[in-house]
């Protein structure tokens, strides 16, 4: 069996003054609120609870400093997985696949109760149905030290550059729209779509792999979370476009993610990076091609003069985003954590309802290896 994965504690750096860096070619999208009224999500305010969970509120500390992250070997546990499944889904377990190649809902397992063959299982089921969404959780309502141990198992913790974290906690990432926010009317004044179709941080030299997000507080209806298979996108092409897909390199930028935090007064905890990935990568575990590349931090395809790079872009863009019947859209609901694997899907949250209810969810983002490619075959 493979070990498990080694816990990396990085240690803060002398703090830095916040620096705006040149822009790299590339408009990021930002919606996500960057503060919130601390009172009325503690104690609530009227027509709307206090927050469930007060200890995963979102802090910025323009403190926090961290180096560069160092490349490290990362253990890919789904290969020592049974396939057949008999410790994540023994007899009585519910399994409903929203759609033939991605997205299932798994009832009658409890995620924090596996053994680490149930954890191996985990890894490669997700990464052959790309998404499952895991109801009647107690992930929420373990200690964050717990949720951590659990998903350290699956790779170094990435801690992100910009998002709120909970007070002590910088490896969990936050996805918070505290009570009564209206911050989006601003956002849509000036554009139509919430959507923005990314992989989390494709822009380090490790991104991740197995991710995980649990929801912590939610409106009664809309904040869904899309989900495209960029397998099956892939596997569309034709025959000469995917050949020649293979082979090719694109540039994945961090430095518009920081700007535009700090351009709104947030902090910048590393210096951002740009890294070249294959435009199709390989997954280690099923050997299926995914197609790498998304709007959010993907900027030029190497070697491409810009028209080119350009063109090839947003047709990949297009066809991920244009994908409906390879995509799946996963409805939150209380005590659930969704599973998926960032090396072969792209997602977008969706900002769609107007009643100013709390959105609040925690994810736990371990890295994985390096993208690489495989051979072309037919």
């Amino acid at each position: 069996m493979a070990p498990s994965a080694v816990e990396t504690i990085t240690v803060p750096v002398t703090t830095q003054p916040l620096e705006v860096k040149p822009s790299y070619r590339g408009v990021y999208k930002e919606i996500a609120p960057l503060k919130y009224d601390k009172e009325s999500e503690l104690k609530g305010k009227e027509g709307y609870e206090a927050a469930k969970y007060p200890h995963y509120l979102p802090t910025w500390n323009p403190e926090q400093r961290y180096p560069a992250l160092e490349p490290f070997e990362h253990v890919e546990h789904g290969l020592d997985a049974d396939p057949s499944y008999p410790n994540l889904l023994p007899d009585g377990v519910s399994v409903n696949h929203l759609t033939p190649t991605i997205g299932t809902e798994v009832k009658g397992i409890q995620l924090s109760s596996l053994s680490n063959a149930g954890k191996d299982e985990l890894a490669r089921f997700v990464a052959e149905r790309k998404v499952v969404a895991f109801r009647d959780q107690d992930f929420a309502d373990l200690p964050i030290e717990k949720a951590l141990e659990f998903g350290g198992y699956f790779g170094r913790h990435h801690i992100h550059p910009t998002s709120g974290t909970p007070e002590g906690f910088p490896e969990i990432h936050l996805v918070h729209r505290g009570a009564g926010d209206k911050t989006s009317d601003a956002y849509f004044a000036n554009r139509t779509s919430s959507v923005a179709w990314h992989s989390d941080v494709s822009y380090e030299q490790q991104p991740p792999g197995t991710t995980f997000l649990y929801i912590l507080d939610k409106p009664e209806t809309g904040g869904d979370t899309l989900f495209v298979d960029a397998v099956e996108a892939y596997n569309r092409l034709s025959p000469l476009f995917q050949e020649r897909l293979h082979g090719l390199k694109a540039t994945h930028s961090g430095i518009e993610q920081v700007n535009a935090a700090v351009a709104r007064g947030s902090i910048n905890r590393r210096d951002p990076v740009v890294n070249e990935h294959p435009i199709i990568r390989t997954h280690p575990v099923t050997g299926e091609k995914a197609i790498y590349v998304n709007p959010q931090f993907t900027r030029d395809i190497v070697g491409l003069k810009k028209e080119e790079s350009d063109a090839l872009l947003k047709f990949l863009y297009d066809h991920l985003a244009y994908g409906a019947d390879f995509q799946a859209r996963i409805k939150w609901a209380e005590r659930t954590v969704v599973v998926w694997d960032n090396r072969v899907t792209q997602h977008s949250a969706l900002v769609d309802w107007k009643n100013g209810q709390r959105r609040h969810l925690a994810r736990i983002t371990p890295q994985a290896e390096r993208p690489f490619e495989t051979p072309y075959k037919k």
